[in-house]
């Protein structure tokens, strides 16, 4: 099959054309500047199924029980003794890069990065649930675009931490941006 250069000239011009008629960027990331909210229950809760991790990569509560849920949740909360707690997938014994680092004494607004220190993360280990604390998120890999591999940012905020229902709700927001620290949209 043969093209002629004027008709494949007239395709890419046409293309061109459509993408600049569009209002919006196709390379534009789609940060949501206001934080979101949701709730998490406990592993220790009795009934089975519920929604325990989240994954702040595609902003979804996910079943840490369901079959084929590994790898698709960066924390997950459970209880341990009188307190709830989150867990990198570490902490199950599942191999991941999903991390957790603990922010003491800084407000979620003044957080505009991740820490860069790898050493402040926690990926195998409970990290305590306490009122007042903000926590970063490293997510797992995902596949990014033109198939890298990317990790993702996020941070946290819990809103209440009620232990007697094992359930957390947190307010939060995800960087879109693969591989990059910053927690607020380049736009700010």
């Amino acid at each position: 099959m043969r093209f002629s250069t004027q008709r494949v000239a007239t395709v890419a011009a046409a293309l061109l054309m459509g993408f600049a008629a569009c209002s919006e960027d196709p390379f534009a990331y789609d940060w949501y500047d206001q934080p979101d909210t949701t709730y998490l229950f406990s592993l220790a809760r009795p009934e089975p199924n519920l929604y325990s991790g989240f994954n702040f990569y595609e902003r979804t509560t996910v079943r840490v029980e369901t079959p084929g849920a590994t790898g698709s949740w960066d924390v997950a909360v459970d209880t341990r003794g009188s307190s709830l707690v989150l867990l990198p997938p570490g902490a199950l014994g599942i191999t991941a890069r999903a991390a957790v680092a603990t922010m003491v004494g800084v407000a979620f607004e003044d957080i505009l990065q991740a820490p860069g220190d790898t050493l402040l993360y926690e990926l195998n280990d409970p990290i305590p649930l306490v009122a007042g604390s903000v926590y970063v998120v490293r997510t797992n890999r995902q596949g990014g675009s033109f198939g890298s591999s990317c990790v993702y940012y996020a941070k946290l905020e819990p809103v209440v931490i009620d232990v007697a229902e094992g359930k957390l709700t947190f307010r939060y927001i995800a960087s879109p941006i693969c591989n990059n620290r910053e927690l607020v949209s380049p736009g700010n």
